[in-house]
């Protein structure tokens, strides 16, 4: 029987977003696999990890290709990058709790997103469109945080998956702070 790796990988994601102490047995019966075949494919938990990381750089890189934010407007780039990376949220939010993962330093394919991403905040702040007093990177790390969050919420069952997309973009582009209507 063949092992469908990227099925295993999302597996394996979901289940360390919501336990990170879960065991390699835990994981491989989430799988649908035996441990065994587990351990073929990954020497141990510091393997599953890197491959989960190499595996959302790759996804979340394909979710900015397609998400083209180099393009148009600042503010509906932002808005468009958010509705393809949703799908990969929960990789992210495992990864961006995941602290394993910057001990020996980043990993060259996140200072590449990093760097796409921080570019679209620099181009929008360029244009007038986003804030100058929070820096690009800060903005960046904001995005992070709030799809990690949102994919959390969705799992836990707090947030409707359709919403989360809405909900992270304009709270990231707007703020919390409401603003008074002009008499």
């Amino acid at each position: 029987m063949s092992v469908d790796r990227d099925q295993v990988l999302r597996a394996a994601a979901g289940l360390l977003t919501r336990k990170p102490t879960a065991s390699m047995d835990e994981i491989a019966k989430t799988a649908g696999i035996g441990r065994a075949t587990l351990h073929r494919h990954f020497s141990g938990r510091d393997a599953l990890v890197r491959a989960l990381e190499n595996h959302g750089i790759e996804r979340l890189g394909r979710a900015l290709d397609e998400a083209r934010p180099e393009e148009g407007d600042a503010a509906d780039a932002v808005r468009r990058m958010i509705a393809c990376i949703e799908p990969v949220a929960g990789i992210i939010a495992f990864l961006y709790g995941e602290n394993q993962l910057y001990e020996g330093g980043m990993n060259e394919g996140w200072n590449r997103l990093d760097a796409r991403i921080t570019g679209l905040f620099r181009r929008g702040q360029e244009e007038g469109a986003f804030r100058l007093d929070l820096s690009p990177a800060w903005l960046t790390e904001a995005l992070y945080g709030l799809v990690a969050s949102g994919a959390w919420a969705v799992q836990d069952g707090r947030v409707a998956a359709r919403d989360i997309s809405h909900m992270v973009s304009e709270l990231l582009l707007g703020g919390a702070l409401r603003r008074r209507m002009e008499p």
